[in-house]
């Protein structure tokens, strides 16, 4: 199959896990904040070993087998990390969004919250579907393959704690549904542009792969942890860290 569809495909399944995770909430059925902590902590787990197993390593892989030296790898990928995070600082500065418990940041102004919400949501999903459209766009099957996996499997949760935050703000099931889904979508999106950028050119592979991590490592540590650990559920959170860190290693070193 072509990379770039690949790509789009692989994480559109794993963008629309986010809705599949959030139809649960058309049962009568209440999230305590421990099973959040545990949920959210579970994502991070997930994203932290797929910016290791692979983005960093393949990325450093791929810049060694492109003629660069142990030294000018590591460069590469140091660069690539901090250009990521860069992206999204000044996303996080300029585009208006708000978190359910952080509040909002930037300019907020005659928007309404609904959309601040989307905004923050879909700061969060960019870099996941641009780390799945980066391997698969790279032709790396094997390892796209337990990337798209392990973020489609943190979305499920990651989807109901969304829909839930939505329906305690009062907004209809049904319009809570819509927003999962549209948020969702945003992943395929990141994964077109990671597939397209990289089947272009196979010399910006271990860039791409850099600041796909990088974006990542900013959105867990500047969103998923706090938020996680919120109302003194740091044990737990850590816990669903670790769980996260292993499934996410398990998929990515037994199916690459």
């Amino acid at each position: 199959m072509n990379p770039i569809l690949s790509g789009f495909i692989a994480s559109l399944l794993a963008g629309l896990a986010t809705f599949v995770g959030a139809l649960p909430i058309l049962l009568p059925i209440k999230l305590t904040t421990r099973i959040q902590a545990i949920a959210l902590g579970l994502g991070g787990g997930v994203m932290l070993a797929a910016t290791a197993f692979s983005l960093i390593i393949p990325g450093t892989e791929a810049a060694l087998s492109q003629g660069a030296s142990q030294i000018g790898a590591a460069s590469i990928m140091a660069a690539g990390v901090a250009l990521g995070g860069v992206f999204l600082v000044l996303t996080h500065k300029y585009l208006p969004h708000e978190h359910f418990t952080k509040g909002s940041e930037g300019d907020t102004k005659n928007i309404k919250r609904i959309w601040l919400f989307i905004a923050a949501i879909t700061i969060h999903n960019f870099p996941e579907g641009l780390a799945v459209g980066v391997n698969f766009g790279a032709g790396n099957f094997s390892e796209g393959l337990p990337v798209a996996m392990g973020i489609g499997l943190q979305n499920i949760p990651e989807g109901l704690i969304v829909a839930l935050s939505l329906v305690t703000e009062q907004y209809a099931v049904g319009y809570c549904l819509g927003v999962s889904l549209l948020t969702g979508l945003v992943e395929p999106i990141g994964g077109l542009i990671g597939a397209g950028v990289v089947a272009f050119t196979q010399s910006i592979l271990p860039w791409a792969m850099a600041f796909a991590a990088g974006a990542m490592l900013f959105v867990i540590s500047d969103e998923i942890i706090p938020e996680s650990h919120r109302k003194g559920r740091e044990q737990e959170a850590t816990l669903g860290v670790m769980v996260g860190f292993v499934v996410m290693m398990l998929l990515d070193i037994g199916l690459g």
